[in-house]
């Protein structure tokens, strides 16, 4: 029997790959809820769930300043995060009968590895194989304060009563982002606190339009977080910056400060610095016949990465070969629009951006001049290196053009591209521009 710890997507897609490859699989997972993982129950789908929201205020906010609509739209938040998780359980649902059908078991439960010896609720398990794919949780930093009633992290905020009247995020990546956008819409007073600055890993265009759709927010950079104050509940956040040290107001902080692998279950195999598992291009770790896969392994947080890690780590189980690991990765962060990346490792050759176009989801922003804008860089051969879009839509696109810029699709190649009219995808239109500039 194969044993595969954690149902959220590297377990699923490993323990389904090995039943269909004819292996016996069990799946522990100890989430009460049901399989799904992070991703469902605490990470993408509740940010898809609450920018959809968001942006619906948005838009209507927009056809306000038009003057053809008349807001205001108010959120009630518990009737919103009870609804949301009665999808959520819905779609947990389909998840398990996909999971089982699969010819997977799945068993809830908790896990704890010692070197080789694996136990399941107390009980000495035997096995053929482990696949460890048992996640991550969010990081809580040395900060003062933090254990004060109102401070949340993105696993915890669907459990706040009310929305906050002021709200501080401490943090500068993309959780920190999408939770400020949403919950600015909703009404709050976000404020952003950034020990450097906000969105640092991404491309310079898209973090541009990010401040666009954050200009609701406060974003604070460079700053030093001293504690988090309150008499057992919050009450703010002093800081230090160059202009000295203040306490910002809050009845409500989100802690957006990174992740942690989940392996505090585990023992006697290798782990890097941070508490990551460490695994070869096998998915192997230092144990025998135990593989790991997903955010535990501490490789991207995202979870087409974990997909791929599950389906890897069972082709090394059943002797497959390997799926290629794919050399750009497509991201996206989602706020008024999508803003979506992917890029191949080094330096752009060259590159060049233009303004979105009008069309579904950005017409009635032209006025206003936030129609998003398209990227793309390029090498001196034609091959595209780097693409960054931001658009309704545009973490669609991206997956499709990130498999082109894998498949190492020339620039060229695109006068033969038909896109799809009207649409607010500008990449289409620049790249045949540059290819014309070639000739």
């Amino acid at each position: 029997m194969i044993v595969v710890i954690g149902g959220g997507p590297a377990g699923r897609f490993a323990a389904m790959r090995l039943s269909r490859g004819g292996r016996r699989v069990r799946l522990v997972e100890k989430r009460s809820a049901g399989v799904g993982g992070q991703c469902l129950h605490q990470g993408c789908m509740i940010i898809c769930a609450l920018n959809d929201v968001a942006r619906f205020i948005d838009l209507a906010e927009t056809f306000q300043n038009h003057g053809f609509l008349n807001p205001p739209v108010r959120v009630s938040y518990p009737v919103l995060v009870r609804r949301m998780q009665e999808t959520i359980r819905i779609i947990t649902g389909v998840l398990e009968q996909e999971t089982k059908q699969a010819g997977v078991e799945i068993v809830q439960g908790h896990a704890e590895i010692q070197g080789s010896a694996l136990h399941i609720d107390g009980v000495n398990t035997s096995y053929e194989a482990v696949v460890v794919a048992s996640g991550a949780s969010p990081r809580i930093p040395e900060i003062p304060g933090c254990s004060l009633s109102g401070v949340y992290t993105a696993h915890s905020i669907l459990s706040m009563p009310e929305l906050p009247k002021k709200m501080v995020i401490i943090g500068s990546g993309v959780i920190a982002a999408e939770f400020a956008y949403i919950f600015s819409l909703f009404g709050s007073e976000v404020t952003i606190l950034a020990r450097s600055s906000l969105l640092r890993t991404f491309p310079g265009q898209l973090v541009v339009e990010a401040r666009k759709d954050l200009r609701r927010v406060n974003i604070k950079e460079g700053v030093r977080i001293e504690e988090i104050t309150g008499n057992g509940s919050v009450s703010g956040v002093k800081v230090t910056d160059a202009n000295g040290t203040m306490t910002i107001a809050a009845d409500a902080v989100l802690l957006a400060t990174g992740m942690i692998p989940n392996t505090g279950f585990i023992s006697g195999i290798k782990t890097s610095s941070d508490g990551s598992l460490l695994v070869n291009d096998r998915m192997e770790t230092s144990a025998s016949g135990i593989y790991a896969a997903g955010d535990v392994t501490g490789t991207g947080f995202l979870t087409p990465i974990a997909r791929h890690q599950g389906r890897k780590a069972a082709d090394a189980i059943l002797g497959n070969p390997f799926e290629p690991d794919p050399v750009a990765i497509p991201q996206a962060i989602k706020l008024k629009h999508d803003l979506a990346y992917c890029r191949k490792p080094g330096e752009p050759w060259k590159g060049l951006s233009i303004p979105g176009p009008a069309g579904p989801g950005t017409f009635w922003d032209v006025t206003s001049h936030h129609t998003g804008s398209s990227t793309v860089e390029f090498d001196q051969d034609g091959l595209i290196t780097g693409l960054a879009e931001a658009s309704p839509a545009a973490s669609v696109a991206m997956a499709y053009l990130g498999w082109m810029m894998n498949s190492d699709i020339k620039i060229e190649e695109f006068d033969r591209f038909v896109e799809v009219h009207p649409s607010p995808d500008g990449i289409p239109w620049l790249l045949k521009y540059l290819n014309g500039q070639k000739r």
